[in-house]
């Protein structure tokens, strides 16, 4: 099947890079273009995308306004917010808002692809950067339930019950932010390999994305926060 997508930024050249990057995937098709959020639930109302993705920062209408208008008009739109911002507000607010991934566009062509992928079958993806800046805002309120004692991670079990012994190694590196490109070069295999293991451990784990697994290993105590 063919996933179509609509991509909305007020840069010309960075659209064309990021249409460039999804045609290579045959599976995708760039049905429309768009400059700015005002005009996302028209396109999605002609073209009836599969994903869309949306700038954060736009003149008219940003990202986040863009996502709120596109969910409440077309709940089956999947959105997946780019941008450069990499605080954990800005994630928050655009997953609260009903966006499926949240990207920089720092991110190389296959995280680009796999990310689309992942948003397209229903996940959520968040890019691996940012998911470590998550952890850590989950110490600090970790912390602060702690009422200044710091935080106190429980002994790690690593689950060999659940998962092999290689894919308790990828789940750490997920944990710590790490691309799959990044867990490749680590652990001295290749990327399919790394996705292979990703895939497994989705399924072992009976979670939808890498960022649910990850959460889900923290409050098991699966891994080390770090």
């Amino acid at each position: 099947m063919t996933t179509k997508i609509v991509i909305i930024d007020d840069h010309q050249l960075f659209r064309e890079g990021v249409k460039r990057i999804l045609e290579f995937e045959k599976s995708f098709s760039v049905v429309a273009e768009g400059d700015d959020g005002s005009v996302a639930t028209q396109l999605v109302e002609k073209y009836n995308p599969d994903v869309v993705l949306l700038d954060i920062n736009m003149k008219t209408t940003n990202g986040i306004e863009a996502t709120r208008q596109l969910v409440e008009a077309n709940p089956e739109t999947k959105v997946m917010i780019l941008s450069i911002h990499d605080d954990e507000a800005y994630v928050t607010h655009a997953l609260k808002t009903g966006a499926s991934g949240y990207m920089l566009k720092e991110m190389d062509s296959d995280e680009l692809i796999e990310a689309v992928k992942v948003v397209a079958d229903g996940g959520s993806y968040i890019h691996p950067k940012i998911t470590h800046k998550l952890i850590n805002e989950y110490r600090r309120i970790a912390n602060q339930h702690t009422h200044g004692r710091g935080y106190q991670q429980p002994e790690v079990q690593v689950p060999l019950h659940l998962l092999t012994s290689r894919e308790c190694e990828v789940l750490q590196l997920l944990a710590d932010g790490k691309s799959n490109r990044s867990i490749g070069e680590a652990l001295f295999i290749s990327e399919k390999t790394v996705k292979n293991h990703v895939s497994n451990i989705l399924q072992k784990m009976n979670v939808n994305d890498r960022t649910q697994a990850v959460v889900t290993a923290i409050k098991n105590g699966w891994v080390e926060v770090r």
